[in-house]
């Protein structure tokens, strides 16, 4: 903030005849400083506690693909198929590589009961991966559509 004095030279001079003031001025550092108080002591205890997720459904637009769709399906009871043939999952890779070897849309599909734990899953996808699959899209139900088939 600028002051006025009156300096006989610096009106001669063509000078401005205001100066600076030394003293700082905390007010918008404390107004800063309590808006991230306010900030941390509200998002803290979302960091702390999870939250549930219920990932099977979801409401999502169907992806259209260009070539035919390869959908690898984990049941319930670990068992893993490329469409409709059940292959084992230390050679889910393998066959993979050889189904995408000239294909130019590196996508699959990957539907997965939602009984099975997340560790299991993320080895198919893990599997899927090391074939050179660089799209993976997850199948979910529809929550519309699952309620109108079950009228």
């Amino acid at each position: 903030m600028f002051t006025p004095f009156d300096d006989k030279d610096d009106k001669k001079s063509g000078m401005s005849s205001y100066r600076l003031m030394s003293e700082i001025n905390i007010t918008p550092f404390v107004d800063v400083m309590l808006v991230l108080l306010v900030i941390f002591m509200v998002t803290a205890p979302i960091l702390v506690h999870g939250i549930r997720v219920h990932l099977p459904t979801a409401a999502a637009h169907a992806l259209k693909a260009p070539e035919k769709t390869i959908v690898v399906a984990v049941t319930s009871d670990r068992s893993v198929y490329i469409n409709k043939f059940r292959v084992a999952l230390p050679v889910l890779t393998q066959k993979l590589s050889a189904i995408y070897r000239r294909r130019t849309d590196k996508q699959i599909f990957l539907k997965a009961s939602s009984s099975l734990p997340y560790g299991y899953v993320i080895k198919v996808m893990a599997a899927i991966k090391e074939a050179g699959i660089t799209k993976i899209g997850m199948v979910t139900a529809n929550p519309k559509l699952a309620g109108a088939v079950g009228r």
